[in-house]
């Protein structure tokens, strides 16, 4: 298979070698620009990028206007990388259309977790729709689980957020987070329904319903050794 591309932008030469050392070893080919301005020649030159990692402060074009430039022409990934945890700089990137934002300093192996996830859910990572983990087996395509090749019977809402637990295994999610990505942006309701959710999905999953673990004041994660 070949490898996806992905676009490492960010003005500090440390950060794009960590950041491409561990793309490399998960077999994705990357490409390395160090400001806004090469960032755009290189998007331009390059029509199969899978996905760009994008650092918001660099100097003459930052992140933002690199993100509002391609977003006139495209709809590819983009995580936007920030030494500020700002909730303005957060809803900024959304209404920009950036798929995820992660704050400065971050765990490489979390970076690599989450595009691995974007580029699932954006269906990059090949055609298979079956993803598997702890003995759960969930068919995207025909939207049916097998928990120890047992059918279990889930509603719509309750597919869709163990499909996401599982393509974000290891990863801890926030309410927030959840909501955004399961209920999508337009829901305005309270975040405990997903604790209602998650409480009726743990129920139907039986003992592999204790993979979904809680994280007190924050949201869940999915953990499994397979």
């Amino acid at each position: 298979m070949e490898r996806l591309k992905i676009l490492v932008v960010d003005d500090e030469s440390r950060m794009r070698k960590l950041v491409k050392d561990f793309l490399t070893k998960n077999n994705y080919e990357v490409l390395e620009a160090e400001d806004g301005s090469k960032a755009l020649d290189v998007f331009y030159g390059q029509k199969d990028i899978a996905l760009i990692i994008l650092d918001v402060m660099m100097p003459e074009i930052d992140g933002w206007e690199v993100c509002r430039e391609i977003r006139q022409y495209s709809k590819v990934p983009i995580i936007m990388l920030t030494a500020k945890s700002d909730e303005r700089d957060e809803l900024q990137g959304f209404q920009l259309g950036v798929d995820e934002y992660i704050s400065k300093p971050f765990s490489p192996k979390i970076l690599v977790a989450r595009v691995e996830a974007i580029l699932r859910r954006t269906n990059q990572l090949g055609k298979d729709e079956t993803i598997e983990a702890g003995g759960i087996i969930i068919n995207k395509a025909a939207h049916s689980v097998a928990i120890d090749n047992k059918p279990v019977d889930l509603s719509y809402k309750e597919f869709e957020l163990l499909a996401y637990f599982v393509e974000n295994k290891g990863i801890a999610l926030s309410r927030e987070k959840i909501l955004n990505n399961v209920w999508n942006y337009d829901y305005f309701g309270d975040a405990r329904t997903i604790d209602t959710h998650v409480k009726k999905l743990r129920s139907k999953m039986g003992e592999k319903g204790d993979l979904i673990k809680t994280i007190w004041g924050m949201g869940y994660k999915f953990e499994s050794e397979v």
